[in-house]
């Protein structure tokens, strides 16, 4: 028994090893290089230690600001937006049938697509020339004909929480789809019984019944959008000018565009706080959900 223990642990060590590696050490050691100055243009390894001058220069300045709010914008569009579409979705294919179960399937494609991928994909379709998305809008609605989706500061932004919806809406319908089929008929028939309206019933019953799901949801997608970076890269590039920098961005930005590795990393781990708290409160509430 006791070897059977041990092997266990033998088959496991090489994975361990490869996750400490390639996770914790880099983890730790942007820790400790926050606390340093290190110019990588003028020094190969970390400068002398200063303390918290990293942190107290992030809060001094206005482009990590302008970050900050970037994101909490992105944040708040994208959130919202995937969780009222993905909300739509799963309640038009709630019923079960053939062709929702194909439709069903199909909602995780979106989702499987790498992030990187949507991002050169949207940038082709709102190209002003050969954009198929753009040329379509322009037929739909002439008075955008001549607007340049992502030359705009605001129009830049938005299309690029698109980019986020269009992934997650689909995988959160597929939540909510789970959620709306574990519930119990019960509550429906009494309100059917009651001459309640379709929508009595969703205010009064469903979205109830349902806002445990919408309050995980909401805190796992706050998350993935707080560190947004491959769609900044290659839809907008953090532009036009800092218009879609966001935290994750102005990071990699600052560490090797301007290879100022000790304030990227006091950077970093101001949004890795922010994470923590929310990845808590998430774990806090599967926990109580689950009991």
């Amino acid at each position: 028994m006791v070897r059977s223990n041990y092997i266990k642990y033998f088959m496991i060590a090489p994975a361990l090893l490869a996750l400490a590696g390639t996770t914790l050490y880099p983890f730790v050691y942007a820790f400790f290089l926050s606390f340093q100055n290190w110019k990588l243009s003028r020094s190969p390894v970390p400068g002398p230690f200063v303390g918290f001058e990293n942190y107290i220069r992030a809060f001094n300045d206005i482009h990590f600001w302008n970050s900050v709010i970037v994101t909490i914008k992105f944040t708040i569009v994208s959130v919202s937006l995937s969780i009222i579409i993905g909300l739509v979705i799963a309640l038009l294919l709630q019923k079960s049938s053939r062709f929702n179960t194909i439709l069903r399937t199909l909602l995780i494609f979106p989702f499987a697509i790498s992030p990187a991928l949507k991002g050169f994909t949207w940038r082709f379709m709102l190209n002003p020339y050969f954009g198929i998305l753009d040329s379509i809008i322009d037929f739909l609605f002439p008075p955008f004909a001549n607007v340049v989706w992502l030359g705009g500061a605001e129009t830049a932004l938005f299309w690029l929480a698109v980019t986020e919806v269009w992934g997650w809406a689909p995988f959160i319908a597929l939540v909510f789809i789970g959620a709306l089929d574990s519930m119990s008929q019960d509550p429906f028939d009494a309100a059917k019984v009651d001459g309640a309206s379709a929508l009595k019933t969703f205010r009064y019953v469903t979205l109830p019944m349902l806002r445990p799901i919408i309050v995980m949801v909401t805190l796992l997608k706050t998350i993935f959008s707080i560190k947004v970076f491959d769609q900044v890269v290659t839809l907008t590039g953090g532009g036009p000018g800092s218009a879609t920098e966001t935290i994750n961005y102005y990071v990699y930005k600052t560490g090797f565009k301007f290879f100022d590795m000790g304030y990227a990393s006091a950077i970093a781990y101001l949004m890795v706080v922010v994470l923590f708290f929310l990845a808590l409160l998430y774990l806090k509430t599967v926990m109580k959900e689950e009991v």
